[in-house]
């Protein structure tokens, strides 16, 4: 089977139709050459082929396969970029809205909330016969709160402070908390997670784009691995 050079093919029909192509004109051509208009220059070139020396229909055949690959993959290419496009602006516009709200992170140290509480889970390995959370000064490490949430089965469990004394709302203290559990086998500790404050979000440098939120206290934390906002 001969090997077809598409450039030299496509410039010996355009000659043959009369058209002169400067180089940016080929590149359009190429750019906006569809299967129609390609057919007819097929079907041109063969009204128009020596007859002494007809065209092989191996070259036939190779011409359309690499002109439908071609113009295939350009297709899908293009449509692909179009959808990741679009698919960055929906993960920047949604990770826009959480500005203001929390997200829950792995952690025992945060501030209160807009509405001056603190919230947070726990996640229980098995069932509880005592739940104990105790609030601490993050600075000086002194208690500042207790509460006692009794028995808890197992899974996730929500808490929150609510009532914290106006001066400590206003002195924006940080506030650690620790969480002991006693599952039959005497008192444990147990690490909290709490909801932290999304003070910015910004895109990640590379292919990649990463949504990054930037959390109160945690710094950067990905989109993609936040589980919980409120």
């Amino acid at each position: 089977m001969s090997t077809i050079d598409p450039n030299s093919s496509q410039a010996a029909i355009f000659a043959k139709l009369g058209i002169s192509q400067t180089p940016e004109t080929q590149k359009a051509k190429k750019d906006t050459l569809g299967q129609s208009d390609f057919l007819k220059l097929m079907t041109t070139q063969l009204q128009n082929q020596d007859p002494f020396a007809p065209m092989d229909n191996g070259d036939f055949i190779a011409q359309m396969a690499q002109f439908s690959t071609v113009t295939g993959i350009q297709e899908i290419n293009n449509s692909i970029g179009r959808l990741v496009e679009e698919f960055d602006q929906a993960r920047i516009a949604t990770a826009s809205n959480l500005l203001g709200h929390s997200v829950l992170v792995p952690g025992d140290t945060g501030k209160p909330d807009n509405e001056g509480e603190l919230h947070g889970v726990l996640d229980l390995p098995e069932g509880t016969i005592s739940t104990e959370l105790r609030y601490l000064d993050a600075d000086t490490g002194s208690e500042i709160h207790f509460e006692d949430l009794g028995p808890r089965p197992a899974g996730l469990v929500g808490f929150s402070w609510k009532t914290i004394p106006q001066e400590i709302l206003d002195a924006g203290k940080r506030i650690k908390i620790e969480a002991t559990i006693d599952t039959g086998n005497g008192p444990e500790q147990l690490s909290p997670s709490i909801y932290s404050k999304v003070i910015s979000a910004s895109v990640g440098a590379g292919e990649e784009k990463q949504v990054l939120l930037n959390v109160e206290d945690y710094g950067e934390l990905d989109v993609s691995s936040a589980v919980n906002f409120r």
